[in-house]
């Protein structure tokens, strides 16, 4: 099976699905506790989701500080780009995945084996790789030649002695 018809065939089945839940849940617990229900789990996964992401963006500039390719991090990011679009989606089962997209130890095991799987090519973006300067940059960081400079006059131009 190809991911679009799974694409396809999830756009079909989630929002029968989330109705189906909706209506289950409206009917045991009232329809007004329902939809507090979920704007209480959208507000809290709002939140948790801008903690996560800060603690991400750290960890991001952190590696590249370090001179490592931020791999499974920005993997982990699209995963919290995930997790708020189905948070702020309103429904039970999306609330259920993007809480566990949430799961920092989640996120890092999921990184982990789609970087050793077939959808990301370790040759040309490995976790922990560091950057490498041509030899052309390390020369050019060589010729930098420290000086000061003084206008001895408001024009700009400098003085003419007589």
């Amino acid at each position: 099976m190809n991911p679009f018809s799974i694409f396809f065939l999830l756009l079909i089945v989630m929002p029968i699905v989330e109705i189906y839940f909706l209506i289950q849940v409206g009917s045991s617990i009232g329809a007004f506790s329902t939809v507090m229900l979920i704007v209480f789990t959208a507000v809290v996964g709002a939140y948790l989701f801008r903690l996560q992401g800060l603690t991400t963006i750290q960890r991001v500039q952190a590696s590249l500080s370090r001179g490592e390719i931020p791999a499974i991090e920005m993997i982990e990011g699209a995963m919290l780009l995930v997790s708020g679009v189905l948070l702020l989606t309103p429904g039970f089962v999306t609330d259920m995945v993007g809480f566990v997209c949430l799961v920092p130890a989640v996120r890092r095991k999921f990184a982990l084996s789609l970087m050793d799987s077939q959808f990301v090519s370790q040759s040309s973006f490995q976790a922990g790789a560091s950057f490498q300067q041509t030899k052309q940059e390390q020369t050019l960081d060589t010729d930098i030649i420290e000086g000061e400079f003084r206008r001895d006059d408001e024009s700009g131009s400098p003085k003419k002695e007589d």
